[in-house]
């Protein structure tokens, strides 16, 4: 693993902390975005909001990805931006041109592509949508009112579904209410697709680390935490996909599988961490090598898993007699195989419905 290069991109990927004033300030050591609107952007009770979709080789998905934003009852500036897609994303983007701003670049990556997005964006909230999954009615309004009423909450996120290549609900997704402690410590990443934040976010703290590949949201969320609060919005207003080709259900590489301990390793590496969570640091540690070794389970990986699973035991005993663990390590070795039933369950039942 070539830390150094990482550690030189998470300072192009905007964390500079230090260098913007952020040092000895409120509540977990940063400043309060809370506190500063975006400039130019006064506060409103209807704010601007604006949406990024990033879409690569995925124009099956694509048209109804934007048309559940265009058909949200709240006015929305959306970017569509093609990363070097070769399949027929730019003919669905063709479309949609004069009811959205659409580019095409060469690839990138995800990371980067959101990043260039939200740099062309107008509004006071930015939002994000993967190419594959949709908004539920209500969703931006719903965020928009939340952020307008609440100036100390600087990001919203939505319970979810899980929908299958055919836009069928597998199952909802309840998310927990949000605990910044929690998603350090335990790598419980609540925020999922229908997540809202404030421009100064993106302004203060940057954008996505470039680098990342896997799991790019994850370290931005725990970066972002540091500034102020999140809050959840207990329906489900959005829809995740899982299909073959998502990241979160294909196999992973060996380099992403790693994500987790580096995320980690850089987040515990900058000043001002809460005493209270630089004080679990080992346990931290332990819960992103689990992830780790639940990456590496899914892909055959298994001999890596248990290098994992063991550094993990090293550094948090207990760890391994908590719920989490036996969870991840049940995720790594069945979760393909138990959507894949689900899938068939559910093909099974429209079937019959059909006879």
């Amino acid at each position: 693993m070539q830390i150094k290069k990482h550690d030189t991109a998470f300072t192009k990927a905007g964390l500079r902390l230090q260098r913007k004033g952020s040092c000895g300030l409120q509540q977990r050591g940063y400043t309060d975005l809370s506190a500063h609107p975006a400039e130019g952007h006064a506060a409103n009770a209807s704010p601007a909001v604006s949406i990024v979709i990033p879409a690569y080789n995925h124009a099956a998905y694509l048209r109804q990805a934007i048309d559940s934003v265009l058909a949200q009852d709240y006015p929305v500036e959306l970017i569509v931006l093609d990363d070097g897609s070769t399949d027929g994303t730019r003919a669905v983007m063709a479309q949609y041109a004069d009811r959205c701003r659409c580019e095409t670049h060469q690839n990138m990556g995800q990371a980067a592509t959101l990043n260039k997005g939200w740099a062309m964006a107008a509004g006071d909230i930015f939002g994000y949508l993967s190419a594959d999954d949709v908004l539920r009615p209500g969703c931006v309004r719903s965020a928009a009112q939340v952020l307008a009423a609440s100036p100390s909450t600087i990001l919203t996120y939505c319970d979810f579904e899980l929908i299958d290549s055919y836009s069928r609900v597998l199952r909802t997704v309840q998310t927990e209410d949000f605990d910044y402690g929690r998603m350090v410590v335990d790598a419980v990443c609540t925020p999922g697709p229908g997540v809202f934040f404030r421009r100064t976010v993106f302004e203060r703290a940057g954008g996505w680390d470039t680098l990342l590949r896997q799991m790019p949201d994850y370290e931005y969320w725990l970066r972002v935490g540091l500034f102020g609060e999140f809050k959840r919005i207990p329906r489900a207003l959005a829809a995740f996909r899982m299909h073959e080709r998502s990241l979160t259900f294909a196999l992973t590489p060996e380099r992403n599988a790693e994500e987790p301990v580096l995320i980690m390793e850089k987040y515990f590496s900058h000043e001002n961490i809460p005493d209270a969570i630089q004080d679990k640091k080992h346990r931290a540690m332990s819960n992103a090598l689990l992830f780790s070794a639940q990456l590496h389970l899914r892909s055959g990986r298994y001999q890596k898993a248990f290098q994992r699973l063991r550094r993990a035991a090293v550094l948090s005993p207990a760890n391994l007699f908590r719920v989490r663990f036996l969870q991840r390590v049940a995720h790594g070795l069945f979760s393909r195989v138990a959507y894949r039933l689900l899938w068939l369950l559910k093909r099974s039942r429209l079937a019959d419905r059909e006879l």
